[in-house]
């Protein structure tokens, strides 16, 4: 899953050598930590938080056909 994040996060944005994801264990929700550039923070959030909502989404997706549960948090 974290490969997954990485790839959607660097395709959108300007940095993609600054983009650092990080897992942490939420106890039952591995929950991985989204660190970009301080200029791509708006790109990754998206208009009323769109872009991360779908980033969410199809994470949860793939990570609910592995038996895994997922969250994605921006730092």
């Amino acid at each position: 899953m974290r490969e997954l994040v990485e790839y959607l996060t660097k395709a959108l944005v300007n940095q993609p050598d600054a983009v650092l994801v990080e897992e942490a264990d939420g106890g039952r929700t591995t929950v991985y930590e989204l660190t970009v550039a301080e200029e791509d923070v708006g790109k990754i959030i998206g208009r009323q938080g769109k872009v991360i909502r779908a980033i969410r989404t199809v994470v949860k997706a793939a990570a609910t056909r592995h038996g895994e549960r997922v969250d994605v948090d921006v730092l």
